[in-house]
C-alpha cells in the first residue's frame, strides 16, 4: 500500500478551508475530471456519492467517491467505491491555532495486478498524486486568502464563516 502526505498553513478561517475543501466545482477544476454521477455541484456531506470521469495519463478514467467520514470542519474522508484502483482512500484534516489553519491530507492506494501494478505505481501515479495534492493546497490557500473562495462557497455558507472569527477567538481565550 502507498501513503502520501501533504501539508500547508492558511491564513484564514478553518471553517472556509473546510469549505473550500468540499467544494465540487473546486474540486472539478483541480482534479481537471467532471462530475457525471450523484452530486454534481455544490458541497459534499457524509454519504454523498460522486462518479467522477476525465482523461488520466491519456486514457479515459472514472473514479466513483463515497463519502465515509465527515467531522465539519475538521476532518473528512472520501473512498473509492469504483475506479482503477484496488484500494484508494483520502483523509483531509483541518487545524486551526495560533490564527491559521493547518490541512494536511493523507492518502492511501494500492493497484491491482500485483508487482506490475505496485510498479507502475511508484513510476508514475504517486508523482500524479503528489503533484495534485501540492496543487490543491497551494490553490485553496490563494482562494482561502484571498476573495475568490466565496464563488465556491453558497451564500448561506458564507453568513457562517463571517461569525468565526469570534467563534475562534473565544475558543482561543479559553
Amino acid at each position: 500500500m502507498f501513503r502520501l502526505k501533504e501539508s500547508i498553513h492558511v491564513q484564514a478561517p478553518i471553517e472556509r478551508c473546510f469549505l473550500l475543501s468540499t467544494s465540487i466545482d473546486l474540486v472539478a477544476r483541480i482534479l481537471e475530471m467532471r462530475p457525471v454521477r450523484g452530486k454534481k455541484s455544490g458541497l459534499i456531506v457524509n454519504h454523498d456519492r460522486i462518479l467522477w470521469r476525465g482523461f488520466k495519463f491519456g486514457f479515459p478514467a472514472f473514479h466513483e467517491t463515497l463519502i465515509t467520514g465527515y467531522e465539519r470542519p475538521s476532518f473528512f474522508q472520501d473512498t473509492m467505491a469504483h475506479g482503477y484502483f484496488q484500494h484508494f482512500q483520502h483523509d483531509h484534516h483541518f487545524h486551526f491555532i495560533d490564527g491559521q489553519t493547518t490541512m494536511w491530507d493523507v492518502v492511501r492506494f494500492t493497484f491491482p495486478l500485483g508487482f506490475v501494478g505496485h510498479q507502475f505505481g511508484r513510476r508514475f501515479v504517486i508523482p500524479h498524486i503528489q503533484q495534485l495534492l501540492r496543487q490543491r493546497h497551494l490553490m485553496l490557500k490563494r482562494l482561502a486568502e484571498g476573495d475568490e473562495w466565496q464563488q465556491y462557497i453558497p451564500e448561506t455558507a458564507d453568513r457562517a464563516i463571517a461569525q468565526l472569527p469570534t467563534l475562534e477567538a473565544s475558543i482561543q481565550s479559553t
